[in-house]
């Protein structure tokens, strides 16, 4: 049975970041390349909105939430991450790998900033019939804002257990989580207290890492652990290999 991953592509990885919706797509290229070496695995994809999506959302305040003031943010943010996700999917196809992009504003419902509901179902079935979904942070509506924004991390802890994911990785644009320059080999609730995790340098509304990894530690007490490392090291992730990065834990065990 082929093992099933669940793969984040950072914002920063695929963008520039500093930019306007200025996509990385020789970056796109070579993870598309990549991700096509590995047809044995069952991947879902999910990607950041990198500068396109955060800028917008910044601008309209979709992180406040929605009134008939800022609603046409609703629309502009949208069409940014989906611009994004048009090309990861078209690099993915142009490499032979089947993918077909899915936007959490069609089917995933937050409350109060949080997702609460999601039709997994699809997700399933295009995984189990060999079709790559990818997946983006994305603006949705919220029971209680309006709207508001959920991150990719947020979608990766929403879909990871209902999904069965074996193994999830983070490909991002450092070698793992930092800590004064030396990679973190593991990060579990005690070592996180002592972190100094700072936000994003550019404009992100969901919080960088220190969101990124609020995110994950919830996963881990769910059971399931993720692991954070250079997208250089892709391939590494996805064959198994040490990556040299970070593995998020709920427990300190022996080292990785």
């Amino acid at each position: 049975m082929k093992e099933r991953l669940l793969v984040k592509l950072g914002g920063s990885v695929i963008t520039d970041k500093a930019g306007d919706c200025t996509i990385n797509r020789s970056r796109l290229e070579e993870i598309a390349e990549i991700l096509a070496s590995h047809a044995q695995c069952q991947i879902i994809l999910v990607h950041g909105a990198g500068s396109c999506g955060h800028p917008e959302a910044k601008r309209h305040h979709l992180d406040k939430g929605v009134d008939q003031n800022n609603i046409s943010g609703i629309f502009i943010t949208h069409q940014a991450v989906r611009k994004l996700n048009d090309a990861v999917v078209n690099a993915l196809r142009t490499n032979g790998v089947e993918a077909i992009g899915m936007h959490p504003l069609d089917a995933c419902v937050a409350d109060e900033g949080r997702i609460v509901a999601f039709d997994c179902e699809p997700i399933r079935l295009l995984v189990e019939h060999g079709v790559v979904p990818v997946l983006h942070g994305d603006v949705v509506m919220d029971r209680a804002r309006g709207a508001c924004i959920a991150s990719g991390d947020q979608l990766i802890r929403y879909l990871a257990r209902p999904l069965g994911v074996d193994r999830i990785g983070l490909a991002t644009d450092v070698a793992g989580v930092l800590t004064n320059g030396t990679v973190i080999p593991r990060i579990d609730e005690k070592t996180a207290e002592t972190l100094s995790i700072g936000e994003s340098a550019n404009t992100d509304v969901t919080g960088g890492m220190k969101g990124k990894i609020s995110e994950l530690l919830a996963l881990a007490r769910e059971g399931t652990e993720s692991e954070i490392f250079h997208v250089s090291c892709l391939g590494d992730f996805l064959a198994g290999r040490n990556h040299g990065g970070t593995v998020v834990k709920h427990t300190i065990g022996d080292s990785y």
